[in-house]
């Protein structure tokens, strides 16, 4: 794949949005202010032509076209893509340049985004050997320039309080301490105290720090208008419902007890029965399997099974959270979560977290893997009034998590999608730290 284009591409795109980024007066402008700060490539773009370089990684060139959302899973689509969720990065930033309260003039800003690509300026300390025992510098660099290069009225108006940007890993990749010797797994990035003050949106949060949000993965849905998104809403509507339970996923196959297995040892006694909807069940529980990553980039494998399952199972793997999640919420497929770290404790901006239970299932995965509780007979307990309520809502959130393409249609823009609710966030949650800064 010729990559060179493609950067090229891409840089005239932002240098042009930056130029002509306009002082705005609206009121509507009002505490939403965000200045983009202008990085050297090298914390950006230059990371993109890397994209074949780390032997023990993916290659992600193929998913760079359409800034980051990948190829179209089909020619007559105009909504699906093969998106990888590293790639938020590049994502989140081609969304930043139609944001329609930009400004030119970081003293006006309420807040200060960096479009740094910090997953993709991860994997040289991942997965490269000539730089596994540097992960300390992660972003060091960043910051040098932040302080010290650029104009440093920027950082030091509010020592980097107002900036933010984000990382398309989970937060514990880039949260090695700093103290560990020889290194383990993982970079320093957020353990470094020169990026204490900044608000990174990540995958996957860590329960203590304040200063990390999680937002939702990216799927391979990215409608460009209305239309789009509400065809799709109606075919979500009116599918049938024919499988009871369904995981897409991986793992499972060990002797020794964990959620995985237990779901499989249940999948594979699945049989039909009446359904909880007033229909009936063909399948008690079906198995994707999406073992060696088959499923990442081929939505089609596990988006048809969805549409027709009532549920959705979220079980952890090498992490709480899983891009399955989101996944199933396009297909209106209710979640079925087994610990609170996997989307309640995770996504509050986004899956408000006293309304869990009006659109997801919890149960204990303790209990299924230990106390000999079986799912089936849970899910199958719900009243089929209960059910219905709940994927009602279940799709009432698509908006909230989808990322919508770039250079999307006027109406589409005024329903929120996960960019947009993530920029509220953000703006929100720096507004309250500014202003406990100012008290002590």
């Amino acid at each position: 794949m010729a990559i060179k284009p493609i950067i090229l591409t891409l840089s005239f795109i932002f240098f042009f949005a930056l130029a002509n980024s306009q002082q705005y007066s609206d009121p509507e402008c009002a505490g939403r202010r965000i200045h983009i700060r202008d990085l050297p490539p090298q914390f950006n773009l230059h990371l993109l032509s890397n994209c074949s370089y780390y032997p023990l990684s993916d290659d992600f060139c193929p998913y760079l076209p359409n800034h980051g959302l990948g190829h179209k899973t089909h020619n007559q689509t105009r909504s699906w893509f093969r998106t990888d969720p590293f790639m938020l990065e590049l994502i989140f930033h081609r969304r930043m340049l139609d944001y329609p309260c930009l400004t030119p003039d970081p003293r006006r800003a309420d807040a200060v985004f960096l479009p740094y690509y910090a997953g993709l300026d991860s994997l040289r300390y991942l997965y490269d050997p000539n730089h596994y025992n540097s992960s300390s510098q992660h972003g060091l660099n960043l910051f040098r320039f932040l302080k010290h290069r650029d104009s440093p009225g920027i950082w030091e108006r509010n020592r980097g309080h107002d900036h933010f940007f984000v990382a398309s890993r989970p937060a514990w990749d880039l949260s090695q301490p700093l103290t560990n010797d020889p290194p383990v797994w993982g970079t320093s990035l957020l353990e470094l105290p020169e990026f204490y003050n900044v608000t990174v949106l990540t995958f996957e949060s860590r329960a203590y720090p304040w200063q990390e949000v999680a937002i939702p993965y990216p799927t391979s849905f990215h409608p460009p208008n209305t239309a789009m998104l509400e065809s799709w809403v109606g075919r979500v509507r009116r599918s049938r419902r024919t499988t009871l339970m369904l995981f897409a996923g991986g793992g499972g196959v060990s002797a020794s007890p964990n959620i995985r297995r237990s779901i499989r040892m249940e999948c594979d006694n699945g049989t039909g029965v009446n359904g909880g909807d007033g229909g009936s069940y063909s399948t008690l529980c079906e198995f994707v399997d999406c073992s060696n990553g088959v499923c990442e980039h081929d939505p089609i494998r596990f988006m048809r099974p969805m549409l027709q399952a009532t549920f959705c199972l979220q079980p952890p793997g090498d992490t709480p959270t899983r891009r399955s999640t989101f996944d199933g919420i396009l297909a209106g497929c209710i979640p079925v979560f087994f610990e609170e770290q996997s989307a309640k404790k995770q996504y509050r901006w986004h899956l408000p977290e006293g309304q869990y239970g009006e659109f997801s299932v919890f149960i204990p995965k303790e209990d299924v893997v230990f106390k000999g509780l079986r799912i089936l007979d849970l899910l199958m307990g719900i009243p089929r009034g209960e059910v219905r309520r709940m994927r009602e809502k279940v799709i009432e959130l698509i908006p909230r998590v989808m990322y919508r393409k770039h250079g999307s249609s006027l109406g589409l823009r005024s329903k929120k999608d996960a960019f947009d609710i993530a920029v509220e966030g953000t703006l929100e949650k720096i507004k309250s730290r500014l202003q406990e800064v100012s008290v002590h």
